[in-house]
């Protein structure tokens, strides 16, 4: 088991030491200097904030318009089951009469035969 550690812990020693080696030459052969490379650096940065105010913006457009859509239906939903339930209610009162005008028509005839 220690060996095991041993051989991880030397594993990330040279991860470590071939990035600062890999740094330090890139520092050494880079084609320009640090000051036109940190300009270069907050040019770009700049246009990623830019880009990402964008895409921001944009998606939050795009959700506004999404909120407003879903109440709308949202809304129709609410008027379309109001008219549902009206309508449904009114059919329930009119075969409720249709149901109690029949038996008091049965219970005519049941008397009548007695």
């Amino acid at each position: 088991m220690e060996n095991r550690d041993k051989k991880i812990a030397a594993a990330a020693l040279l991860v470590f030491a071939g990035g600062v080696i890999g740094a330090g030459l890139a520092l050494l052969f880079a084609p320009q200097s640090g000051s036109s490379t940190r300009k270069d650096i907050l040019r770009y940065s700049k246009k990623a904030r830019s880009r990402a105010d964008e895409v921001v913006d944009d998606l939050a457009a795009n959700v506004s318009n999404l909120v407003e859509a879903i109440g709308e239906k949202t809304g129709d939903l609410l008027e379309t089951g109001k008219d549902v339930a009206g309508s449904a209610r009114k059919d329930l009162i009119r075969l409720i009469e249709e149901g109690a005008s029949k038996l008091e028509k049965f219970r005519t005839m049941l008397s009548r035969m007695k």
